[in-house]
């Protein structure tokens, strides 16, 4: 908007590189998504309704999700396989989706959809830190040392890993 006018600036009123008079100081780097290609403000992504329910879908999906796969693949001998297979997975899977939407092109529309429904939603919801923590403390309790570190170990290592793998998967070009 111009002060004056109190109208939204035409496209000739326009400076590249200058946003609410203040000019970008560091033009090399990628424009904050808080502001628009026309220098418009519209506040913090997890402030907008419109990505907040994007983002409580896809977490209603990843918890269901999760839900039903530690129904499908039991705890073996009280070690917490299923969160630790769920984990991997959504390593993997935010990997991937993450290298796919970033080559795919810039954060907007779709892409900026799919990353937050499906990565922060979905895949936030359907890995679990916490009960990754408490398992592990769980396992500590109950005496189990080595297969607590061996857990612990095992998941992280392995999220770094399986995450690295989606990302080089998700970069190859035969897609």
């Amino acid at each position: 908007m111009t002060k004056a006018a109190s109208r939204k600036a035409s496209p000739d009123e326009l400076v590249p590189g200058v946003f609410h008079g203040h000019t970008d100081t560091h033009p090399e780097l990628p424009v904050d998504a808080d502001v628009d290609s026309t220098g418009h403000f519209h506040g913090p992504l997890h402030l907008r309704w419109r990505y907040i329910y994007v983002v409580f879908l896809g977490g209603v999906f990843g918890t269901t999700a999760r839900y039903l796969f530690s129904l499908w693949i039991p705890k073996t001998d009280g070690l917490p396989i299923p969160t630790l297979a769920v984990n991997l997975l959504g390593a993997f899977l935010l990997g991937l989706l993450l290298e796919r939407v970033t080559v795919s092109g810039p954060d907007h529309g779709w892409h900026r959809l799919a990353r937050l429904h499906f990565g922060t939603g979905f895949l936030g919801a359907f890995t679990t830190y916490s009960s990754f923590a408490v398992e592990t403390v769980l396992l500590t309790h109950a005496g189990r040392f080595g297969w607590a570190v061996l857990y612990l170990a095992g998941t992280l290592v392995g999220g770094v890993l399986l995450c690295a793998a989606g990302i080089r998967f998700g970069g190859r070009r035969s897609w």
